[in-house]
């Protein structure tokens, strides 16, 4: 039996409970696992009726909600290959991925996703509203027949220096991945923050969402809580994501570097506002905690005669605002009863995840890639490593090659990209997923992420620098800084391009600060600064938020040539 046939088995479980609900202006729409069912079954009929043979691609199109669940699985249990696009990409984008793999239909969310496809392929596939398939006659109970070697979805990736490429994922590779992650939370939610086993009570979890199920980890979160039979809850506004949270008050939720770092400057702001003893306790805290993790948790503040490395002034205020801050941060955050925070998609960075440990939240970091069914390694709730990703996940090898890049291989690793023989051939060799990412990993089996090969800048020197760890610190030491690249192939030095309302002094400040700790070759000695951040709207972000780094070149390669040729005013090289 297949993922899916799991699955529908755990909504008739549920047939009376609700599963998922959607939050529309303020207001739920649920549906109970039966009725996510019929839904199925009538998106199942209207395919049916359609003529569609097994095999073909159906693209599907459109905002989260219920209906997008509904259709998926029943794109998926009718034997077809579901191809998730992001309903805010532009149409051109969609169009191009699309006559890729040429879908035999097109389902869309609304009409304005359906009449910009139209636009720009006027002879295309046809296209039906979400609308109309659930509008069409009864639906369908019969059990789904897929095969773990079948292929059940296209997922294109973001492509950040090139043309995005279809990921062929089978109901194997999902069927094994939806047992990792689920048999991972189980972990969690026997796990306390010390990391001893608490006794579990039959609830179902509450699990918030708002990532797009167009990518992969959500796709995958997805499945796994319909699979477990959380009560799920997808916010449709990402306007009012801080209200929707505290709300639903989750048990866990998924999530990107970029909203935990929001959050994090929106804590530090309100209570400088507040300001007072509150921030008073508040600075001090932190200040301890920087000074003193690791040798200092909080589970030892809570007993202040209890030995530690910490001083006796370090370990008060954090009790104190352990008594007094922390627990009020947590729910005005949060909710009372999370368990953890979850993030992937993007390095997070280590001073935000010791933030919230700080704040008694654990935070379990995601390593994959889509090639990899969304996951290679996940944090163990028991022992989390700040600024690791956590040990390889059941059944997945993982291993060092040539610069040091990671190579996977098991059963969550995907067959091939979708009609490219050579860039599968060149990504899949000697039996290895070759990821493309630079790693590390410790006595213990637990990995860290330290860079992509492809950005590794090549000076004229010869010397490799791979520019996130570096552009990470320059971030931090900015603070209003929203994005950092370093630039410099084929060049006798590195420069950067920064982005955010920040003056020439301060970027300057910043650079010598980080360079102290850097050998020459490795040292930023110039920089310009962008007045437009960086996004999915001006082509300089995928759709998923990373840097696209060969647009971001082209687009400044007259401000970097200025930059080499010493022309700008913004260039000095620091004294070192």
């Amino acid at each position: 039996m297949s993922f899916l046939g799991d699955i529908f088995r755990a909504l008739e479980k549920e047939r009376e409970s609700v599963v998922l609900q959607e939050i529309r202006d303020g207001e739920k729409v649920s549906v109970t696992g039966g009725e996510l069912l019929e839904l199925v079954g009538g998106a199942r009929g209207f395919l049916a009726n359609r003529g569609l043979r097994r095999g073909d691609r159906c693209a599907l199109l459109g905002h989260n909600g219920i209906r997008w669940v509904a259709l998926d699985l029943a794109i998926m249990a009718e034997g077809l290959i579901v191809v998730p696009l992001y309903a805010r990409q532009a149409a051109e984008e969609l169009v191009a991925m699309m006559k890729d793999c040429l879908p035999v239909l097109v389902c869309c969310g609304d009409t304005g996703l359906r009449d910009g496809i139209a636009e720009q392929w006027v002879d295309g596939p046809p296209l039906v509203l979400f609308e109309e398939i659930f509008a069409a006659s009864a639906g369908l109970g019969r059990t789904p027949s897929v095969a773990d070697s079948d292929p059940v979805t296209i997922i294109y990736t973001s492509g950040t220096s090139g043309e995005a490429k279809g990921v062929v994922l089978t109901a194997g590779n999902v069927g094994h991945m939806l047992a990792c992650t689920s048999g991972r939370l189980d972990l969690l939610n026997e796990t306390r923050q010390d990391g001893s086993l608490r006794n579990v009570k039959e609830r179902r979890d509450r699990v918030f969402h708002y990532l797009p199920f167009c990518f992969a980890g959500s796709w995958i979160m997805l499945l796994t809580c319909l699979l477990r039979g959380s009560l799920l809850t997808l916010n449709t506004d990402l306007s009012k994501l801080a209200g929707e949270m505290r709300a639903v008050e989750p048990d866990y939720f998924l999530n990107v570097p970029a909203l935990l770092e929001r959050m994090r400057r929106a804590v530090d702001e309100q209570i400088w506002k507040t300001g007072g003893m509150i921030q008073f306790i508040y600075a001090r805290a932190k200040a301890a905690w920087a000074r003193n993790f690791p040798a200092l948790s909080l589970q030892e503040t809570e007993r202040p005669g209890r030995s530690s490395r910490a001083n006796l002034g370090d370990r008060f205020f954090l009790w104190l605002a352990g008594m007094l801050v922390f627990p009020t941060i947590r729910k005005k955050m949060i909710g009372s009863n999370l368990k953890a925070l979850i993030c992937g998609s993007a390095p997070l960075n280590m001073e935000t995840q010791l933030y919230f440990m700080m704040l008694g939240i654990p935070v379990l970091q995601v390593y994959g890639l889509t090639e990899t069914t969304a996951i290679c390694t996940m944090d163990d709730p028991r022992k989390v490593e700040p600024g690791g990703v956590g040990p390889a996940i059941e059944g997945v090898e993982m291993r060092l090659g040539e610069n040091e890049e990671i190579m996977v291989r098991g059963p969550n690793v995907f067959p091939g990209y979708w009609k490219r023989d050579q860039e599968t051939a060149k990504a899949l060799r000697g039996g290895w997923f070759h990821t493309g990412d630079q790693g590390e990993v410790n006595g213990e089996g637990n990995w860290r992420i330290v860079g992509r090969i492809k950005n590794l800048i090549v000076l004229g020197s010869g010397h490799n620098v791979a520019p996130e760890p570096i552009e990470d610190e320059i971030v931090r030491e900015l603070g209003g800084g929203q994005q950092v690249v370093l630039v410099g192939n084929g060049r006798g030095y590195l420069c950067a391009l920064v982005t955010g309302a920040v003056a020439g002094e301060h970027v300057q400040a910043a650079l010598d600060s980080v360079n102290v700790g850097l050998p020459h070759y490795k040292q930023v000695r110039g920089f310009h600064i962008c007045s437009e951040p960086f996004s999915i709207e001006n082509g300089m972000l995928t759709a998923n938020g990373k840097l696209k780094r060969d647009a971001i070149a082209l687009h400044y390669q007259e401000e970097i040539e200025e930059l080499y040729g010493a022309k700008s005013t913004e260039y000095r090289v620091p004294s070192t």
